[in-house]
């Protein structure tokens, strides 16, 4: 019985069309809503020191000693949350969560905290340099879950 369901939102449409489905399906079930975004620690391109002019590397990650940073990624996680609640979620009882770290592994942790019954997430196809260069959530997610994960096909 699916009595929790966690979504996990960004800024994207992807996201967007995976949190219409996930509070349809929370509606349908009259299940509980958690709602998770991601802040992934940024990295940038350290000057001199032979810094590669595509790839920018060697990277350094900003730590948490930059508060500003920190504070607007805080803030804009924060709006994202607000706004999908405010676009899908009606009379849903929603727990948000805006956290900081590795977004594949705190999906999977929250997963856990939240006592979720379901994962529902939003991917897109991805194909040639971007996919050998980026993370795919949606496929780590998958492969680390103890619960089901229904990931909802982006749509442009």
């Amino acid at each position: 019985m699916i009595k929790k369901i966690l979504i996990a939102v960004d800024d994207s449409k992807y996201a967007e069309n995976a949190a219409k489905y996930g509070f349809s399906l929370a509606s349908s079930l009259d299940a509980e809503v958690g709602l998770v975004n991601i802040v992934e620690p940024t990295a940038i391109p350290m000057s001199g020191n032979g810094a590669d002019e595509i790839l920018g590397t060697p990277m350094q990650s900003l730590g948490l000693t930059d508060i500003n940073l920190l504070e607007a990624q805080g803030k804009i996680s924060e709006n994202i949350l607000a706004n999908t609640v405010k676009q899908f979620g009606g009379k849903i009882h929603v727990k948000n969560f805006s956290e900081y770290g590795s977004i594949g592994e705190r999906i999977v942790s929250l997963s856990i905290e939240f006592k979720a019954d379901l994962i529902v997430m939003g991917t897109h196809e991805r194909s040639g340099l971007d996919k050998l260069f980026s993370t795919d959530v949606a496929e780590y997610v998958i492969h680390h879950s103890k619960i089901p994960v229904l990931v909802v096909p982006g749509k442009e």
